[in-house]
């Protein structure tokens, strides 16, 4: 059988000069072709990717192998485990006749081999070490997304998200936000919602009811403390191979606003933390973004944006981000336009739908002498159509590609195995008991409890018992009811910080600077967080 004559053209665009790491061999028809191999240059991969195909095309295991390959280069992996089945790579593959044909076939040195796997899980729920966020640096634009808020109520969240940043209130756990949040609400705390841009009282009620809803999906476990550092996403093994950091969500599934929004606070930490590296030689971290469609579906106009200026922004800082999806049209044209590797599995042509995406898909990519239409419809399973970015920054040809069997196990680890190696983990002792320090909602509480004992001195005792009562019924969630001193508005707004009530006490303003919890957030500079792309913003330790 004759070769193609485009497999002249794979071969002499995918032999690269530089380190790079293998994904398969070009196909030549249906058969694998060992001598035409199709790999993507290690110093590109931080200019960003996409895998993509129908449901069942074997995209999952092309994001193994390429984990696999990427961690033995010694740079770090982070992905998300959507249904537990990429678990399987810390354990070794199990050999077979049929596997040794495939790999024989395909001109792969197979070895079975686990990777360096750390599991994590969000907030605890589920098999991992617990991965939290305070709510102040994940910030009001990615929470807004979270809470299903419109464009309104997300600069609404925004205003208030500012007023506890000026008035020294850490909004550590969702307890906190709702107790700032009631407080605006009452009697006491309107007089400040006027003062943070008319605010109305039923966007507060909006907002609240919302965080009701998240909290009752058990989401509230994500937020709080100790909150994760980006550096343990960073490390390599002894062997030098780098770490594969995997998120376990098998528990989110039916919430996938909230996982698809925190990874992009992973992606918005790592842009605030590391430092610009430029073109590097290998990135420092490369992240696949499962599940991709999820992150963008029902997204405000300023959330887009902010995850495209994101996208284009972090391969400075030696971060390759790959987006893993059914479809190219499930990203938008913003960001696909900065990816600049492509592994395309199998597309369907079933319906008008189909058929359109399938069109656009072809146009996405460089010129051929392949029927693109003919060949996406018809790949097998485990096959797909390749194009990356070569060391000049110039496409490669387009490769109908064999991609390698993984080394490490197709399917979930033993769920033994999994949580043994997670409470073995170093990491366990940092991360695995919540902290619940000082915040704004014992602030707040404390003033309530100030005021009712306040009033309760004066001879008001019916009015502030009503008010102790409730303030102690309320617990974690915040000062609602007969109000206290008063908390200055972040622009000076209501009475201010120079305000003494007619009883001769001292302000909120004074009693807050001069409570421990503002030293303390003070200390750790959560006061003067630095708001970025995403209006996200880190406590430096």
């Amino acid at each position: 059988m004759s070769e193609s004559p485009a497999l002249d053209a794979i071969r002499a665009g995918y032999s690269f000069d530089v380190p790079a790491v293998r994904l398969g061999s070009a196909l030549d028809g249906d058969a694998p072709v060992p001598d035409a191999p199709v790999a993507l240059p290690l110093g590109m991969l931080n200019r960003h990717g996409l895998v993509a195909g129908a449901t069942g095309t074997g995209k999952t295991i092309t994001l193994q192998v390429l984990a696999e390959a990427i961690s033995a280069a010694g740079v770090p992996v982070f992905a998300a485990d959507m249904k537990g089945d990429l678990s399987g790579m810390a354990t070794p593959g199990s050999a077979s006749d049929k596997l040794s044909a495939r790999t024989q076939a395909n001109g792969q040195d197979w070895q079975a081999r686990a990777a360096e796997v750390e599991f994590y899980s969000l907030g605890g729920q589920g098999t991992g070490i617990p991965m939290r966020a305070t709510v102040s640096s994940f910030g009001p634009l990615l929470l807004a997304k979270v809470l299903g808020l419109n464009e309104t109520q997300e600069s609404v969240l925004g205003l208030i998200f500012h007023y506890a940043d000026s008035a020294g209130l850490a909004l550590l756990d969702l307890s906190d936000l709702k107790a700032v949040l009631t407080f605006l609400d009452s009697d006491e705390g309107k007089t400040d919602l006027k003062g943070i841009g008319g605010v109305s009282a039923a966007s507060v009620g909006v907002i609240l009811r919302a965080i009701a809803n998240l909290e009752a999906q058990g989401a509230d476990a994500f937020f709080g403390e100790p909150e994760f550092e980006i550096a343990d996403l960073l490390r390599t093994a002894d062997d030098g191979r780098g770490i594969v950091s995997m998120l376990e969500l098998p528990a989110f599934q039916d919430r996938p606003q909230l996982f698809s929004t925190f990874l992009m606070w992973l992606l918005a930490e790592l842009f605030h933390e590391l430092p610009e590296v430029g073109d590097a030689d290998k990135p420092a971290l490369v992240f696949f973004f499962d599940e991709a469609h999820l992150l963008f579906n029902g997204a405000s106009k300023a959330f887009l944006d902010s995850v495209a200026q994101t996208v284009r922004l972090i391969r400075s800082k030696g971060v390759g981000i790959f987006f893993v999806t059914q479809s190219p049209a499930d990203v938008p044209d913003e960001v696909l336009a900065q990816l600049s590797s492509r592994v395309q599995h199998a597309l369907r042509a079933h319906t008008p739908k189909d058929a359109k995406a399938l069109k656009e898909t072809v146009q996405t990519f460089p010129s051929s002498d392949y029927d693109l239409a003919a060949l996406l419809t018809g790949l097998g399973t485990g096959e797909a159509v390749v194009t990356v970015m070569d060391p000049d920054g110039s496409p490669t040809p387009v490769a109908p590609t064999k991609v390698f069997a993984p080394a490490s196990k197709m399917g979930p680890t033993e769920a033994g195995a999994l949580d043994a190696a997670v409470h073995a983990s170093p990491l366990w002792e940092k991360y695995g008991e919540p902290i619940d320090r000082e915040s704004a909602r014992e602030i707040l509480t404390a003033r309530l409890e100030g005021g009712a004992e306040h009033a309760k001195a004066h001879g008001e005792g019916d009015e502030s018992s009503g008010a102790e009562a409730h303030s102690g019924a309320e617990g974690h969630s915040g000062a609602e009811g007969q109000p206290a001193e008063h908390i200055p508005a972040p622009d000076g707004g209501g009475r201010g910080e120079d305000y003494d009530d007619d009883r001769g006490g001292p302000s909120m303003f004074d009693q807050v600077v001069g409570s421990s919890a503002f030293k303390q957030f003070t200390r750790t500079a959560a006061r003067e967080i630095a708001r970025g792309i995403f209006g996200t913003g880190r406590r430096r330790r």
